[in-house]
């Protein structure tokens, strides 16, 4: 027979071991993975795939199709959503990057938005259904959680498209102002358009998204880092995808014959400082996203009375009834509808027997009323 092995405690004698809560959290996080939705949203030309190709080091559009000149005439804002799974030192990100072509092209770019806020709120809508339904332990989280918002260097400041659109968005997801192209502009016209743009941010009441504040017990190199990233606001980029060499180094950036333009370089533009306050405060866009945004759709909903009955909307009750393609969730509650309809027949016969065979046990002096 073996001999059954003590237990032995891995931790000190005195040590309870709940300093290791952290690391549970950590563990079941990297297992389940992490789910982020970027919007990009701003006129063609300026360099939104880019920069997006810049930022994560991966081509989420291979097969992209620029649009003619006499193709963007007739061409309609369309929400293009593109998912990669990014994964790095044993981490992994479902990343859905959501591009709006079309955005600001044609002449009359009064209602060009509208399919935007239309996406917007469908996912706030697809998010209530999936969170009122039965299986709610595997959401798939697609909500918008951050809306880069580019804006033309060569505009001298936001256009009334950027600010009514901004106007009509800062309430559902949480705007980050992007300078595109900044090489084309000196630095001290930077910080003027920077400072203009902040300006009319003010004046028309735009709420863009906050960088939270520092704690205290912050550490000073953190504290230094979020001042820093705080006044770089609006960022001005510059996106790259080409390798060049350098004084022996290789760096990505642009070339031109008066030298080149490293996108990796603080002293050339604001790219890595945008890379680092999306990473850093990745977690900070959900929770604001989650517990402002999200919640205010939900309480307007609920507050005019569109409250969700059994996780589904009037479009999927519809598409069920007319025996149209529905999802295996759909499935599940159409057939559990077919039962408790089943259920409550059946007891309507049952209640219908009884009531017709009362009064024939009442006259023959049987069976009295109240033993029934």
């Amino acid at each position: 027979m073996t001999e059954a092995r003590q237990f032995v405690n891995p931790e000190q004698s005195g040590y309870v071991g709940f300093a290791n809560l952290p690391n549970q959290v950590h563990r079941k996080s990297v297992k389940k993975g992490f789910e982020f939705t970027l919007m990009v949203v701003g006129e063609s030309g300026l360099g939104k795939s880019t920069l997006v190709n810049s930022l994560f080091l991966t081509d989420l559009y291979p097969e992209r199709h620029i649009p003619s000149a006499s193709e963007k005439i007739d061409q309609t804002v369309k929400i293009d959503a593109s998912t990669v799974e990014i994964e790095e030192r044993g981490v992994k990100l479902r990343l859905t990057v959501v591009d709006t072509p079309g955005f600001g092209d044609s002449l009359n770019s009064t209602d060009c938005f509208k399919p935007i806020i239309q996406y917007i709120d469908d996912q706030f809508e697809r998010y209530l259904n999936d969170e009122s339904g039965l299986n709610r332990r595997h959401i798939i989280d697609n909500r918008v959680h951050c809306c880069f918002y580019f804006v033309n260097p060569s505009s001298h400041g936001l256009k009334p498209l950027d600010i009514a659109f901004m106007k009509a968005v800062h309430h559902k997801v949480n705007i980050v102002p992007v300078l595109a192209k900044a090489d084309t502009l000196t630095q001290l016209e930077v910080t003027t358009l920077k400072r203009k743009i902040l300006d009319q941010i003010d004046e028309f009441g735009i709420r863009i998204y906050p960088l939270p504040d520092c704690d205290s017990d912050e550490d000073e190199d953190y504290k230094e880092q979020c001042r820093q990233l705080k006044n770089a606001v609006p960022f001005a980029v510059v996106g790259a995808n080409t390798i060049i060499e350098v004084k022996g180094r290789k760096v990505r950036g642009r070339m031109y014959p008066w030298g080149v333009v490293e996108v990796e370089n603080p002293e050339h533009c604001d790219f890595i400082k945008l890379r680092t306050m999306l990473i850093t405060h990745m977690q900070d866009l959900q929770e604001v996203t989650q517990e402002s945004h999200y919640e205010n759709y939900r309480a307007e909903k609920l507050a005019n009375g569109g409250s969700i009955k059994h996780g589904k909307s009037t479009g999927s009750v519809d598409r069920m009834e007319n025996g149209g393609d529905y999802s295996d969730k759909e499935r599940e509650l159409k057939q559990k509808e077919a039962e408790l309809r089943r259920m409550q027949e059946r007891l309507a016969r049952m209640q219908a027997e009884i009531e017709s065979k009362k009064p024939q046990h009442i006259q023959n002096g049987d069976l009295k009323s109240q033993d029934l």
